[in-house]
């Protein structure tokens, strides 16, 4: 245990960052350097420069020099603004080997900021559970063997009771945990527990809640270190100007503006305060955009989708009464839930649920030919409980049934095992079996993707005395440089294709650039404009991620200002970005227009672009793709699903009449049609490589990493390296 020294907040900093090993028990403290805190900013770009500084390109994500690191921003954790919530967890991810990042809500990142620190890096491997105690209260930090449980809720309620006898109030106690599935694979999620003092459950008032940092792994590396929860004991800060604004009234006034904004639009548009992101089935599943995934993409809208939309969980599920925001002063309120009923695993009884985001609900819906929402919520449960990111598991399973369906598996290679579409049951029961390695389907697909490719390969070969399959499973197997897609197909869409193929480096996730719905909508009408959106909201989106803002009081609520945008992408929700530079202006006392503010995000942009360039070398730019189910119909069938639309576009192609389309056979006319959108996808992505200031083969050139002085921050092999890839 060791004692340290709190200052005030200033400009949203401690300008302090605490650094822990869990092999040697050593705790260090640093100060801030002002000239990195002011280049990275904070949050992901703070992160990924202290990654940097941490690996080589020889480190793996088990090695114990790989840090976890937890890094709000700046402007996160101060309630006179919405959506100021958000945490980032980064580290090298074991299922991409190559950095991983992943944002979070819930209190966390805020309290780690008010005990005192902007960022949070943890090495080595402790030699048993621990418990790391960060007590902004009475400024110590210790570390404390972990209690024996493996389950995520029990550890949750062990570990209030532990704290609450210690005299902390329930609003005190905020922590990060993990479990078992995380042990079990690579895909573990970290789940942020948070007092909500408003929700009415059970005859009492307030509960924990959690919200959770799934993609890329890194619960895997938090249980890996043998860390089993950071506990953080803070309190808001109190008095005048209590964050250390350079103009208090500027910020409080930003966000009385946002918060008018949330107020009249999103009941009248979204309504993610009813629905939470759940909604967004709906929008996704309409005829014209063909954009929820279906039984493992294959197919963009069902009839059955209204059983799981948002409205059934508003309707029927959600528990309304209370705030449902995960931190205070978010009026837009998304963070939905209600109650189930297990009726799997060994605590068969009804328990609360933080969810389903549209992810979750998608993943395990639609993508599973489910149409059950309690299934849906109780596979959620699980997957928390457990430790295991929802989508990873959801889409590795959907690959899983297809196999199934198109004779790759059968119950031969599966002990007897099967999951096929629709079958909650067996569903349910995989779920436990990947937490819990009980067999070796479960224990190849909680490896991973590529791993599961080759596997089922194997098994079809060793059964039929023909050559493997993997070539022809690829096709279908929905993961970019090993990380599983969010759940949006984007056959519709070039500008998510190139999203999720190039703009993502962390993989096939969202986070980088969500085009998919403005797209649809006809933001980008050229291909310039898809082109130009991959760079501009990238900036904004990750940008968000480095302040410690959420993204959807921006995204999904649009202010009607921005309609009378001119010049340039009113999509992009200029009004609404105005308001966001005079909350950070009036923060840091700069006097940057949103434009400017964001630029600066290409300066992590390419720091993570050129971690991954440590890893893939040479072939980086071969990386950059997505399966063919991503790009189009992968068989006549799925072409068929679609045939007006798809006969539409090869008329064009071929510059030919509706009606010569029609009598060609499918196949010739599906071949066309993805050709076309791969050249298409090819195009984009050189265009986007130029516009970045990269090489063909995507590595960035020495003079654009000059011109946005990451150059200054790289280190020695790094520098080598790139310069070696470049002269070769």
């Amino acid at each position: 245990m060791i004692r340290y020294t709190k200052s005030h907040l200033v400009h949203g900093y401690a300008n302090q960052t605490l650094a822990v090993d869990m092999g040697t028990g050593d705790i260090q403290i640093h100060k801030l350097d002002p000239k990195i805190r002011d280049f990275f900013i904070g949050g992901r770009g703070l992160g990924l420069y202290f990654l940097h500084k941490r690996i080589t390109s020889r480190t793996s994500a088990f090695d114990p020099e790989n840090p976890l690191i937890f890094s709000p921003g700046p402007l996160g954790g101060i309630p006179q603004f919405p959506g100021t919530s958000k945490c980032m967890a980064i580290s090298l991810s074991p299922i991409t080997h190559i950095p991983g990042v992943s944002n979070f809500g819930g209190h966390f990142g805020a309290y780690l900021k008010y005990a005192g620190f902007d960022a949070l890096e943890i090495t080595g491997k402790a030699s048993g559970d621990t418990l790391l105690v960060i007590d902004g209260f009475k400024n110590e930090i210790s570390l404390s063997p972990a209690p024996a449980i493996d389950q995520v809720f029990d550890l949750e309620k062990k570990l209030v009771d532990q704290f609450l006898s210690q005299g902390y109030g329930k609003k005190d106690i905020v922590f990060t945990s993990t479990g078992i599935g995380a042990a079990n694979t690579t895909y573990g999620c970290i789940n942020s527990h948070y007092f909500d003092p408003t929700k009415p459950v059970d005859g009492t008032r307030g509960l924990f809640r959690t919200k959770q940092a799934g993609r890329t792994g890194l619960g895997t590396v938090m249980m890996d270190k043998h860390i089993r929860a950071v506990v953080v004991l803070a309190e808001y800060p109190k008095g005048e100007n209590p964050y250390g604004a350079h103009d208090w009234e500027r910020v409080k006034k930003a966000g009385v503006r946002l918060h008018n904004v949330v107020k009249e639009v999103d009941p009248n548009s979204l309504q993610m305060s009813r629905k939470g992101s759940a909604g967004l089935i709906s929008f996704m599943n309409q005829e014209a955009y063909q954009s929820l995934p279906v039984k493992n993409y294959q197919f963009g809208s069902d009839p059955q989708a209204g059983q799981i939309c948002g409205t059934t969980y508003a309707e029927r599920l959600f528990e309304h009464r209370g705030m449902d925001g995960c931190f205070p002063g978010c009026n837009l309120r998304c963070t939905k839930g209600g109650c189930v009923t297990l009726t799997t695993g060994p605590r068969k009884e009804r328990v609360w649920v933080d969810g389903p985001e549209y992810e979750t609900a998608a993943g395990f819906g639609s993508n599973l030919g489910m149409w059950n929402p309690e299934f849906i919520m109780e596979a959620n449960w699980h997957c928390d409980n457990y430790g295991i990111d929802t989508i990873s598991a959801a889409v590795i399973m959907a690959l899983i049934m297809e196999c199934f369906q198109r004779g790759y598996l059968t119950e031969e290679d599966t002990e007897g095992f099967q999951l096929n579409w629709g079958d909650e049951k067996a569903a349910l029961a995989f779920i436990h079996q990947i937490a819990r390695q009980e067999t070796e389907l479960a224990q190849t697909a909680g490896r991973g993707m590529i791993e599961l490719i080759d596997w089922i390969g194997g098994k079809y070969a060793l059964r039929t005395g023909k050559p493997s399959p993997v070539k022809e499973i690829e096709r279908f197997a929905m993961h970019t440089k090993g990380l599983p897609f969010s759940l949006y197909r984007t056959h519709r869409s070039l500008s998510m294709q190139g999203s999720y193929a190039a703009a993502s480096d962390i993989g096939a996730h969202h986070a980088a650039a969500w085009l998919i719905k403005v797209d649809l909508l006809g933001a980008f009408p050229t291909f310039e404009a898809k082109a130009k959106a991959l760079i501009t909201y990238p900036r904004v989106r990750l940008g968000n991620d480095n302040l410690g803002l959420c993204k959807l009081p921006w995204v999904d609520v649009f202010n009607p200002e921005s309609e009378k945008t001119r010049d340039g992408d009113k999509y992009i929700n200029p009004a609404s970005q105005e308001i966001y530079a005079e909350f950070y202006n009036g923060m840091l006392g700069t006097n940057m227009p949103w434009e400017k503010i964001f630029e600066q995000t290409d300066r992590d942009i390419n720091l993570q672009r050129i971690m991954n360039i440590m890893t893939y070398g040479k072939t980086t730019g071969d990386h950059d793709w997505i399966p063919d189910r991503a790009i189009g119909p992968t068989d006549d069938q799925i072409y068929a699903a679609e045939m007006e639309y798809n006969d539409n576009e090869v008329s064009r192609i071929l510059e030919k009449p509706l009606s010569d389309i029609s009598v060609m056979p499918i196949r010739d006319k599906r071949k066309i049609l993805m050709n076309y959108r791969k050249e298409q996808l090819r195009k984009l992505i050189q265009i986007y490589y130029q516009e970045r200031g990269w090489t063909d083969s995507g590595i960035p050139k020495i003079e654009t990493l000059k011109r946005i002085g990451l150059w200054d921050f790289l280190n020695e092999e790094t520098r080598a390296r790139i310069d070696g890839l470049l002269t070769a």
